[in-house]
């Protein structure tokens, strides 16, 4: 079987004051469109996991998020058809202004328990049940 490159994105489950965990849906026009995920995105080159996070929830979310209020949590590996994901998940719970949604995509806070209940890439299904745990 031949190996697949590997794709680093790293991944963020915002997590509010009551519990609940933000996702967001994937636009149309991008792979997996209409799918539920964690904010966050692909490592760029010479970025650590927590600057690109930073760097994403900006762009996404635009949301300041500092490097200490990222607590590396988990990760997922998966492989799909033809790369493999591999896709640390921090947990935050701090991060300055309000949310809005720049690129387009619904946004939802989801109890971890109801997150099954929506469309999510196979990579993110792993991670629920973790939070489930954790929450």
């Amino acid at each position: 079987m031949p190996t697949l490159p590997m794709l680093l994105v790293a991944a963020a489950a915002l997590v509010d004051v009551d519990g609940r965990v933000l996702l967001q849906q994937r636009p149309e026009g991008k792979t997996m469109a209409g799918l539920w995920e964690f904010p966050g995105g692909k490592v760029e080159a010479g970025e650590s996991l927590e600057q690109s996070l930073i760097r994403e929830l900006r762009e996404e979310l635009d949301i300041d998020v500092t490097e200490a209020c990222l607590a590396p949590f988990t990760f997922a590996s998966h492989a799909y058809e033809d790369f493999r994901l591999l896709m640390p998940l921090f947990v935050c719970r701090v991060w300055q202004g309000s949310l809005r949604p720049r690129e387009g995509q619904a946004i939802k806070w989801m109890r971890p328990v109801r997150m099954t209940d929506l469309p999510m890439p196979p990579a993110d299904l792993p991670l629920v049940a973790m939070l489930r745990d954790l929450l």
